[in-house]
């Protein structure tokens, strides 16, 4: 199938490794011209070296302002049809192992900077009548798990932030929708290994072979695997499916409607 992405441009947010950078990688192997934004600029440009023509670069973290306007500027600066929310996860860690102090930080990291650059971009598509934005979460919003207590509190509430936008603008031709991916081969697992290999006191290869065990199609996802439904979701071909949060998890969902 032809996605009808090339010479579209996106933005992909933490697109210098794991679900980013597979999503930034997959984009322009579609023809697409992809803005890269992550901490570390020399990574992007080792990773993305030979896509040179077809990227731009914003170094900064997502956490502070000066990142955030600098997105907005380069959107309004050039024609953009979509935009990808991603970054790293909280600490893992169950309701009692918490403190205030981490759940001020997790506010900032998962929540807020998504809501602050929605609000500034929205309108901006709305007024071209055109655009995709997609958030990058986690199957916890379905499905809460016990070790991820931050990130189950605050994902499902972008959820209820993106389904509210997502309504408001329907209209407009532009469509918000999540992904809520399970366990996939990613630097961002293996931090939940570790609290597994912790809780269960045993070693990381048995505990990673736990997951892989409870997970119906008895393997963990491919970050490319999740990148190819994202690029069809911020193609024209999507433009019906809005207001969603689709699982990618290999069937870990247990509920009807997962």
């Amino acid at each position: 199938m032809d996605l009808k992405l090339t010479d579209q441009r996106f933005i992909v947010c933490g697109a210098s490794s794991g679900f980013g950078e597979a999503i930034a990688r997959q984009l322009l192997q579609e023809g697409a011209n992809v803005v890269l934004v992550a901490r570390r600029g020399d990574m992007l440009r080792d990773k993305f070296n030979h896509f040179k023509e077809q990227t731009e670069i914003i170094e900064g973290s997502l956490l502070y302002s000066d990142t955030l306007d600098s997105i907005e500027q380069s959107v309004k600066a050039k024609k953009t049809h979509g935009i990808v929310f991603n970054a790293g996860g909280p600490p893992t860690g169950t309701p009692l192992e918490t403190s205030m102090d981490d759940w001020d930080s997790a506010w900032k990291l998962v929540m807020r900077w998504k809501i602050d650059l929605a609000l500034h971009l929205a309108p901006y598509f709305k007024e071209k009548e055109y655009g995709r934005m997609i958030f990058i979460e986690s199957q916890s919003v379905k499905q809460p798990l016990l070790s991820l207590t931050l990130s189950n509190s605050f994902r499902a509430g972008v959820v209820g932030f993106f389904k509210s936008l997502a309504l408001e603008i329907a209209k407009s031709g532009v469509t918000v929708n999540v992904l809520a991916p399970g366990s996939h081969q990613t630097p961002a697992i293996e931090r939940v290994i570790q609290k597994n290999k912790a809780s269960l006191n045993i070693s990381f290869e048995d505990a990673k072979e736990r997951m892989e065990e409870s997970i119906p199609v008895g393997r963990m996802g491919k970050a490319e695997e999740l990148a190819s439904l994202v690029a069809w979701l911020l193609s024209p071909h999507a433009g019906y499916v809005t207001g969603q949060t689709i699982s990618h998890d290999g069937g870990s969902i247990k509920g009807l409607f997962g």
